[in-house]
């Protein structure tokens, strides 16, 4: 049984090593800047019964991710990390600039070098987690599959998932991507498969179907670059099999409708997957009879671009969308404010108490 499943039970509050796998090298201070570990060593001799109190935040509105993987790397690697006493929000919660997220009390030489990686994966999971969530706020809570495999280090699916997962993402795309929270990843067919078949995206979804007959048959349509025609062809062979079609023509192509119907052109960009083009794809199955088959969009969607669709009501019913949940926009700070038992920081900073943080078992 996944940590997730025995966390949504209440059986354990917070997500621990066993999910996260951390690379045993943390210990050594492989991934720590080196004045952290040299500060360590100055103090183990200079200052060795000091206590202080680190705090953490950042500075935008987000849905903050990452607490859990922090706790479990601290009680993995600290030293003695039974002497340290933490305070901290949780995975999901909306937070403020400036807001105190967590706080970590004890002796500094226990704990202090791992200060940069804490920052690091607070960064990345909540910047993560905000994207996604403002994807899924703009699409009017319609699905939001995450696609981003292709745009990251294959090292980082696990935890962008679990950071899309916390965001509201409900699908993704590989399994690595699910591995902390989900079950299996999930998709249907690339274009390499329609290329094996001499470009026939019939004949493609033949084979898929007959392969996998329990999945819910999902077409790639935009193969030919004539989306509309080809979605046709896919519905009048399948009918009620068939769930839906994607469409994730190049933002550098023109689909074949507008060559065929220029009459429609010169009051909006043609490329790409835009509006005018599912709008007609829409009609054109409403046409036939397929009003149940979906429509899924991909290629280069991002939290404007959806909410462009959903303002003009293009008839969507789900988004696919990669790159643009992982840019790392939201920085963490982590400040030593408190010098035993007393205010102490840099200029500019101090201890900022919240009553929201929870203290961590």
């Amino acid at each position: 049984m996944k940590e997730i499943e025995l966390k949504i039970q209440g059986k354990i509050k917070r997500l621990t090593n066993r999910t996260f796998k951390f690379d045993e090298r943390v210990k050594e201070g492989w991934f720590s800047a080196v004045y952290f570990l040299k500060t360590r060593e100055i103090v183990k001799e200079f200052k060795p019964d000091n206590i202080v109190t680190m705090q953490f935040f950042q500075k935008d509105h987000a849905v903050l991710c990452g607490t859990d993987e922090v706790i479990a790397l601290i009680k993995t690697f600290a030293d003695n990390p039974e002497s340290l006493e933490i305070y901290s929000l949780k995975d999901g919660d909306k937070i403020t600039p400036f807001e105190t997220v967590m706080t970590i009390t004890g002796p500094y030489q226990n704990f202090g070098f791992l200060e940069g990686v804490i920052d690091g994966i607070l960064a990345r999971r909540t910047s993560v987690a905000t994207n996604v969530y403002n994807v899924v706020k703009a699409a009017g809570q319609k699905p939001v599959i995450f696609m981003g495999d292709r745009d990251d280090h294959y090292t980082q699916q696990a935890g962008d998932g679990y950071a899309a997962h916390i965001g509201g993402s409900t699908a993704q795309a590989t399994h690595a991507m699910n591995e902390w929270w989900g079950k299996k990843g999930m998709g249907t067919m690339p274009h390499a498969l329609i290329q094996l078949f001499n470009g026939d995206v019939v004949e493609a979804s033949k084979a898929y179907h007959a392969k996998f007959p329990e999945d819910e048959l999902l077409v790639l349509v935009d193969y030919n670059n004539d989306v509309i025609t080809d979605a046709l062809r896919v519905a009048r062979e399948f009918g009620d099999k068939l769930k839906g079609v994607r469409v994730d023509t190049s933002r550098t192509m023109i689909d074949q409708h507008f060559i065929r119907h220029q009459d429609v052109l010169g009051t909006f960009d043609p490329r790409g997957v835009n509006a005018p083009l599912i709008f007609a794809l829409r009609e054109a199955l409403d046409t036939e009879g397929f009003g149940h088959v979906k429509i899924v969009v991909s290629g280069g969607f991002s939290e404007q671009r959806i909410k462009e669709f959903e303002e003009q009501a293009v008839p969507v019913d789900i988004y696919g969308v990669g790159g643009s949940l992982l840019k790392i926009h939201i920085g963490f700070t982590g400040d030593n404010v408190v010098l035993n038992g007393e205010p102490q920081a840099k200029a500019g900073r101090k201890y900022r108490f919240n009553e929201r943080l929870e203290k961590v078992d």
